[in-house]
């Protein structure tokens, strides 16, 4: 095949829509957000399965079967199914418990792909990416094109949860395993390549698209969430889990006596009150004097999210470590300063005197002082939620993360065409003369 004809079928193929298959074994992209399993991961599947399908693509979504009562295919939207796997208890099992069925949730994908074949696979999470690698390294479906995602590293968490991380042993080794067989590692931010290198995972093997943010939704101008009080308001978003740092906020608020703190996150209603992360919050909000000025909500439906960040003065995003961190974008968007400590994937997103500020992780006063810097200068904050809301329009649009990600793809299909074509053609055998 001359160049010139090579080029041609390669732009014949970027113009043909793809079959693609989503693999999130835990994060269902239909799940309510704010457990302790649901979250940033949860909402990037399904915006991406989403736009994808806005594109002209066909997309199915394969994720865990967590309740008996769960058809075998739903509709998403047009262009997108979700298919929930049969593998383990038909129940919500925490995902660090979920390994024992990775087996079969790989031999369920070999199955389903060999009746109906996929262009390409783009696995999330370490263990999606262990049954996707299971499923393509079977003979029913040999040679299907595979890129990851990790969402977050053992590494990383093993660094800093010590032995409260309830990760697999065998977390790492996969995480490992996975990296090196797929033809490609999406990663969501530089901290993360880092992570991989040192994990002899080759930078080369690696390309960044960053997570993203729908600025239709997160708007700076709409309804916003009614203050409890005339002071200063500071929002904490996400899971109630410790190392988002809702303490480290707390602890800040007792430095900030003119303000206020929302905490938003962890289970609803009666619940909360049985939480231990709730219950742990709440005593340390009296022990330091600031309980009549911390509020948790609980987990907030999603249409309540951007009202807050709107009606916010400074979005806290003090987590010990962060993946990425979808938080600080959304905030961003609605045109609201971000205060975030320096790690992962808020060195990239937060530009520091720019859209807010960055502090060191797991230092109150810096964050105390941070916001008091904010609150006490009011038309930096405005210019801090103005740049972060052009940011965010510029970098990280649902749009133009998808038309990253899709250049992934067809740079991966074009790279496997390339080395077929490039095979010498079987020469067939001639019948032996008698």
């Amino acid at each position: 095949m001359t160049d010139r004809t090579a080029q041609a079928a390669r732009t014949a193929r970027r113009k043909e829509p793809l079959r693609i298959a989503l693999v999130s074994e835990h994060a269902s992209p239909l799940a309510a957000l704010g457990g302790a399993d649901a979250g940033g991961q949860n909402v990037h599947v399904a915006r991406l399965a989403e736009t994808l399908a806005e594109q002209g693509h066909r997309v199915t979504v394969y994720t865990r079967r967590d309740s008996p009562d769960l058809p075998e295919r739903l509709p998403m939207r047009h262009g997108v199914d979700v298919h929930h796997v049969p593998a383990g208890p038909p129940r919500p099992v925490p995902k660090d418990e979920l390994l024992p069925y990775m087996g079969l949730f790989g031999a369920f994908l070999s199955s389903r792909w060999a009746a109906e074949r996929p262009d390409l696979v783009h696995s999330h999470f370490w263990m999606s990416g262990l049954a996707t690698l299971q499923a393509t390294q079977d003979g029913l479906v040999g040679g299907l094109p595979f890129l990851h995602t990790y969402h977050a590293l053992g590494t990383v968490k093993k660094r800093h949860q010590g032995d409260a991380d309830t990760s697999p042993g065998e977390r790492i080794p996969c995480e490992t395993a996975v990296g090196t067989s797929c033809d490609r590692i999406i990663a969501t931010c530089r901290d993360e390549v880092a992570e991989l290198t040192a994990m002899r995972v080759g930078a080369g093997h690696v390309s960044i698209v960053p997570c993203g943010v729908d600025p239709d939704v997160f708007t700076p101008t709409g309804p916003q969430w009614r203050r409890p009080t005339h002071r200063p308001l500071l929002a904490h978003i996400g899971r109630l889990v410790p190392r988002k740092g809702a303490a480290l906020s707390i602890a800040a608020l007792s430095r900030i006596p003119e303000a206020e703190l929302v905490v938003a996150g962890g289970p609803k209603g009666a619940e909360l009150d049985r939480d231990p992360e709730a219950v742990r919050l709440r005593e340390l909000a009296r022990e330091l004097g600031v309980a009549d000025r911390v509020h948790l909500t609980g987990g907030l439906d999603r249409e309540e999210v951007p009202k807050l960040m709107r009606a916010a003065d400074a979005v806290l995003c003090p987590a010990d470590y962060e993946p990425f961190g979808i938080v600080p974008l959304e905030a961003m968007s609605c045109g609201t300063p971000v205060v975030a400590t320096a790690v992962g994937g808020q060195c990239d997103t937060v530009a520091h005197r720019g859209t807010g500020l960055l502090v060191p992780p797991r230092d109150p006063e810096a964050l105390a002082h941070a916001v008091r810097t904010l609150l006490a200068m009011p038309a930096r904050g405005r210019a801090y939620g103005a740049a972060g809301r052009r940011r965010v329009l510029s970098r990280y649009s649902w749009a133009r993360v998808v038309a990253q990600t899709e250049e992934v793809y067809r740079r991966v299909l074009d790279a496997r065409a390339t080395r077929a074509a490039a095979q010498p053609a079987a020469v067939p055998m001639t019948p032996a003369a008698h």
